[in-house]
């Protein structure tokens, strides 16, 4: 165990009755957060139900988790000196130096001492006559704060697949978001993986290579890019440090949250032949959005769109020997309207002898038995099954939480038919809460590094600017939050998004109500909009004393 482990653990479980605010979660947001709040002499504590710093880091450990955006990008921007002294390792950092980051920010900033780790918060409610929080949480611990902030992440629920008989299997069983910290040898063993989205294309290539047979179960394929991952060159790191400033200026202002240059053609409007030749730069560049920033029209246009769509099906049939696995392998919606992937040797895990892919569009899983899984033409006899069927995203972290906010209305209760929030930040009904790339922010459409920086810094101001003025509450108009829903979905609406059933519309979710939940319109044009409402003394909002 690290020296952090054993900071983490033999923290003081000492919790004080109030605070100026509560923070829920020690990921990347969440540490930011203290450290603002720290730099403003407020008094704030973080709980936090893993054993450590690194959120959604901490927890996904299965072999092949790693970020898939460029580290140098993926880092925090606030400290120069931080940016200056870190050494990243790999252009597309795993989970262990990802981890190894964020416990370097703990230290350096001494966060730790205001953490509680392994307390999962239970319930939040709004005390109107107090005019604070009362957070609660699964040790009996009662905190009064002014300020809640949700600091859960977007991807930190795991989903638990809907399949008969999961109980039932007599073999071992693990789920990619909750992986043994320990790690798990399945040398020799049969297993299946259940889930081909981003955890099931890191995952399947590793045990592929260490299980003596592997059955990968496919419901709907996914489109992955190559990542050409390597380790960075001293000169390029040289070259990112020495323009730091510049750079992330650029990120702020990017789409992504990543400085690309941004296309100026129609798909429509080249020759097969540069179209292709374009296509092929990319994919030989790789990373998330090299393909799908070669022109302007993929998101917008399904003509423009299958160009895409059919040159990655045929990288496919390149790189997978069998037909039919090929075929089975190739999605049939918009490339990009689910996230993307990055993989190394995914498709190719396809042409070993002890791979196979079982399409569950045409032999669906009928059950989880006690020997394996059965599907509608036969039963596969199985050691282990690996689940990586995903998380309860964007709003399942803040829906599991009880917050109950003006009158006890609790927020799960007023997102039954889908969220609702002003700017994806502040909720109607519920004074002083602040969600870290809330619905209806660019969240998981973008480099989170740059958007949790963007909301925990807006969040600060506003806490600021109520501090500097004798103000108490900060709380959104339910006619304000219900324009910028409504400018979400027509942002939306201009895109290919909503026509797939994804995890950003809540479709893997039964009983999710189905609403595209990110805002397309990308981070800079978000930044501005944000930044504006502030400068106008929050408009949008009620401030009160």
């Amino acid at each position: 165990m690290s020296i952090s482990d054993r900071d983490a653990r033999t923290a003081s479980r000492t919790v004080p009755s109030r605070v100026d605010a509560v923070i829920v979660g020690a990921g990347f947001s969440g540490m930011y957060m203290l450290h603002r709040l720290r730099e403003m002499n407020l008094s704030a504590i973080v709980f936090e139900a893993g054993g450590d710093v690194g959120g959604t880091w901490y927890w996904n450990r299965y072999p092949g988790a790693r970020v898939d955006v460029e580290s140098l990008a993926y880092s925090y921007s606030f400290s120069a000196e931080l940016e200056q002294e870190y050494e990243w390792l790999e252009r597309y950092p795993a989970q262990p130096e990802i981890l190894r980051y964020a416990r370097h920010v703990a230290d350096r900033f001494g966060l730790r001492r205001d953490i509680r780790f392994d307390t999962r918060v239970t319930a939040a409610a709004y005390d109107e006559g107090g005019r604070a929080w009362r957070v609660r949480t699964e040790h009996g611990d009662v905190v009064t704060a002014r300020f809640l902030v949700m600091s859960t992440g977007c991807v930190s629920v795991p989903k638990s697949p809907e399949i008969p008989g999961v109980g039932r299997f007599g073999g071992r069983v693990h789920h990619t978001a909750n992986w043994p910290h320990e790690g798990v040898d399945l040398t020799g063993l049969r297993v299946g993986v259940i889930g081909t989205g981003s955890s099931g294309v890191g995952v399947i290539p590793l045990i592929a290579e260490q299980a003596a047979d592997l059955t990968v179960f496919q419901r709907t394929a996914a489109y992955s890019f190559p990542a050409r991952n390597r380790g960075l060159r001293p000169e390029e790191i040289a070259g990112v440090k020495a323009n730091y400033r510049a750079f992330r200026k650029e990120q702020r202002e990017s789409h992504f949250g990543i400085p690309v240059p941004m296309p100026t053609r129609s798909a429509l409007e080249v020759s097969p032949e540069e179209r292709e030749a374009a296509y092929e730069r990319a994919w030989e560049i790789g990373g998330l959005i090299s393909l799908m920033y070669t022109y302007t029209d993929l998101y917008t246009s399904r003509e423009a769109n299958d160009t895409a769509k059919r040159f990655v099906h045929r990288k496919i049939h390149q790189m997978v020997r069998d037909p039919r696995t090929a075929a089975d392998l190739c999605p049939d919606y918009p490339v990009g309207t689910k996230r993307p992937c990055l993989d190394t040797g995914y498709y190719e895990t396809y042409n070993r002898e002890n791979v196979h892919l079982v399409n569950l569009r045409r032999t669906p899983i009928a059950e989880i038995t006690e020997t394996g899984v059965r599907t509608s033409d036969r039963e596969h006899a199985l050691d282990v099954i690996v689940y990586a069927t995903g998380f309860d995203a964007i709003t399942g972290a803040l829906t599991s939480v009880d917050i109950r906010g003006r009158g006890g209305v609790s927020l799960r209760e007023s997102w039954r038919t889908g969220p609702r929030a002003y700017l994806g930040i502040a909720a109607a009904g519920f004074p002083n809460l602040f969600m870290i790339t809330g619905p209806g922010s660019p969240s998981v459409l973008s480099n989170m590094m740059v958007s949790l920086e963007q909301h925990v810094d807006w969040a600060a101001g506003a806490i600021g600017h109520l501090e500097r003025n004798g103000l108490t509450t900060i709380e959104p108009t339910r006619q304000a939050q219900d324009a910028w829903t409504d400018h979400v979905d027509l942002v939306a609406a201009h895109t290919l998004f909503p026509e797939t059933d994804s995890w950003y519309t809540g479709a893997n979710v039964p009983g999710k109500p189905r609403v595209f939940m990110p805002y397309a319109a990308g981070v800079g044009q978000y930044r501005k909009r944000c930044d504006d409402i502030a400068a106008r003394g929050y408009p949008g909002f009620t401030l009160s004393a």
